[in-house]
């Protein structure tokens, strides 16, 4: 009897955690994240879009909330979602060179679905992980990594759910191709200011806002499943795209086109007092960035936070004081390297060009597999751009500022306008902070800080965050320098190329690129800096002398790095494409010896430029 009854509480007991389990999942919600590749808001109808359609998604927005003010951080795929898996910026990380997957230290530093799955959700992930972060498998933090595109659907009953949904049919690659026999019309695309008004451009337009659509039936499917399965109603769901795209001169770049992109949330009833306005349908000024949302779907879980996620949480019951600036970041693309930071609030955008003798428009492979791309180099090699078209193809300024809501297509440079002075020194000042803040990787070029921190034995996140190894504020003076072109600088360049710090010598080299003719009279110390430790001052002292006169040392000196080797040959080819005809004898030679026209996504710098000259 005693034992029956022992049974029976035992049952009982059971029956009671299990019914108390349900009530606790019940009390989290189920969380879809559905993420789209390389649209930005000018391709979402319900953002104001004209070429493509997307009911799907605009019928969300109606049921939920549209963000107005939504911008990645990275504007690119790995390093995007390098921020988001860590909560981190990529620059603070060193994880923001495009392929570059450097460690970081992954007893610090703990991805989002750890902490979800501590918090007793279900996480699945079985498309698109792409972190760009070394030491870890991408796939290792997902209970669901591969298989049904659907993972909440392998979870235990009652578990509460975080899951993603990547949609690929937005991408880039669709824009690829055969441009012909489109369902959209070419003729009824809305074109960019910054883009020729030319036949094969408008064609490729139409391609991708077939992409775009096929995209929105995506979502569509997406949503069916979780109706089908009964979810609808208990499941928080956020639509937004990766980052901006797709035709040239968006992914990839700071400019809106690259950076602005739709964020929609629709939360069921049983969830109102999270709403983050009055009703569905309505729309939200918050300023959203990328990197609040790994915090943000922390916050809707319950789960805890760690010191390290650096966003703010904009939605739910914790939600956080709206930040008043949005960073973004770019550097290396694939085999192009460029250097760019930029802040912006809701209407007005500060970019800082760090590498401005770098025109935006490099040859770069998988872009040019878009026809546009080729189309639009094309006209402007014939001399038919105009100064808002052929932009793209030329050298930049150190800085630019622009007015969003009046230039969304951001080709208007107004850094010297009188009545942006204000505004503009505000902004700088915000940039500065911010770097010093996340302590910005960025002050040294990818190679140079990849071996400090072998040589340190350290990770790049370590390392910087090391005074005596990395002096970024040092380096951000030093930097702010180089960039203003003033001659009256000349000497304190010389006296910095002898310095003890690479960093330092790379500024002094930069600064005196910079001054083009006003820098002859530091032509000694640029011959002595042509056997500089760092292969990267080698390069640039060869091309400023090159620049001015002293030819044979300096070429001498590149075909020394192109014949015998460089501790950083990504960085030697774009050099010798910025050079432009000068370099042409070498690049010829090193074809001639056998060298290779393959890059990573099809000809390289080097082969492009052979392509270019018949050899």
């Amino acid at each position: 009897m005693h034992f029956q009854r022992s049974v029976i509480f035992q049952i009982a007991l059971f029956l009671f955690l299990l019914k108390a389990t349900d009530l606790l999942s019940a009390e989290k919600p189920n969380i879809l994240w559905i993420t789209s590749e390389d649209n930005g808001i000018s391709w979402v109808s319900c953002y104001g879009g004209v070429n493509a359609k997307t009911p799907n998604i605009d019928k969300l927005a109606s049921e939920g909330f549209r963000y107005r003010y939504c911008f990645d951080n990275a504007a690119v795929c790995a390093p995007t979602r390098s921020c988001w898996i860590t909560g981190m910026y990529a620059i603070s990380n060193g994880t923001q060179p495009m392929r570059s997957r450097n460690k970081i230290p992954h007893d610090k530093i703990k991805y989002y679905p750890d902490l979800l799955k501590e918090a007793g959700y279900h996480t699945s992930n079985p498309g698109k992980t792409d972190y760009n972060i070394g030491g870890r498998n991408d796939k290792a933090c997902w209970d669901h990594k591969k298989g049904g595109a659907y993972g909440w659907r392998t979870r235990k009953p009652s578990q509460p759910f975080f899951a993603v949904v990547n949609i690929g049919s937005s991408h880039e690659s669709r824009a690829h191709g055969n441009v012909e026999n489109t369902r959209n019309d070419p003729k009824k695309m809305k074109l960019f200011s910054y883009h020729p008004d030319l036949p094969v451009i408008r064609k490729n337009y139409a391609k991708y806002a077939d992409a775009v659509e096929n995209m929105d039936q995506g979502v569509k499917k997406a949503l069916n499943e979780l109706k089908k399965d009964g979810l609808y109603e208990d499941t928080i769901i956020i639509y937004n795209s990766d980052h901006g795209g797709v035709l040239p001169r968006s992914k990839r770049f700071l400019y809106a086109s690259g950076v602005h992109c739709p964020l929609i949330v629709r939360i069921p009833e049983k969830w109102k007092h999270l709403y983050p306005a009055k009703k569905p349908g309505m729309v939200v000024d918050r300023l959203v960035s990328f990197i609040d949302m790994p915090k943000t779907w922390l916050s809707l879980a319950g789960a805890k936070i760690p010191s390290t996620f650096q966003g703010t949480i904009f939605l739910g019951k914790d939600i956080e004081p709206e930040p008043k600036y949005h960073l973004s970041f770019r550097e290396r693309a694939d085999g192009r390297i460029d250097h760019v930071r930029m802040i912006r609030g809701k209407r007005f955008a500060y970019h800082k060009n760090y590498m401005p003798f770098a025109p935006a428009g490099q040859h770069l492979a998988y872009l040019w597999k878009a026809k546009a791309a080729p189309a639009w180099e094309q006209h402007h090699r014939e001399g038919k751009t105009n100064e808002i078209t052929g932009r793209f193809f030329r050298p930049r300024v150190s800085e630019e500022f622009f007015d969003n809501d009046k230039d969304f297509d951001n080709v208007h440079n107004l850094i010297h306008k009188k009545e942006h002075q204000a505004k503009i020194a505000e902004l700088k000042k915000a940039l500065r902070k911010k770097q010093l803040e996340l302590y910005d990787s960025g002050l040294l070029p990818e190679k140079m800080r990849e071996r400090r921190a072998a040589e340190n034995n350290v990770t790049i996140y370590e390392m910087v965050r090391d005074k005596k190894l990395y002096p970024l504020e040092t380096y951000l003076d030093a930097a702010d320098l180089a960039l203003v072109r003033d001659a009256k600088n000349l000497n304190l360049f010389i006296k910095l190329l002898s310095n003890d710090d690479a960093g330092l010598r790379w500024w002094a080299i930069v600064g005196l690129h910079l001054l083009e003719k006003d820098a002859k009279a530091a032509i000694p110390e640029l011959m002595k800096a042509l056997e500089d430790d760092a292969h990267e001052i080698r390069m640039m002292a060869a091309w400023t002398l090159v620049n001015l006169g002293k030819k044979k040392e300096a070429i001498e000196c590149l075909d020394h790095l192109l014949f015998k080797g460089t501790h950083n040959e990504v960085m030697l080819h774009n050099v010798l494409d910025w050079m432009g005809e000068p370099a042409l004898p070498l690049v010829k030679k090193f074809m001639e010896k056998g060298g290779t026209r393959k890059g990573r996504y099809g000809i390289g710098i080097l082969g492009r430029i052979a392509e270019l000259n018949g050899w």
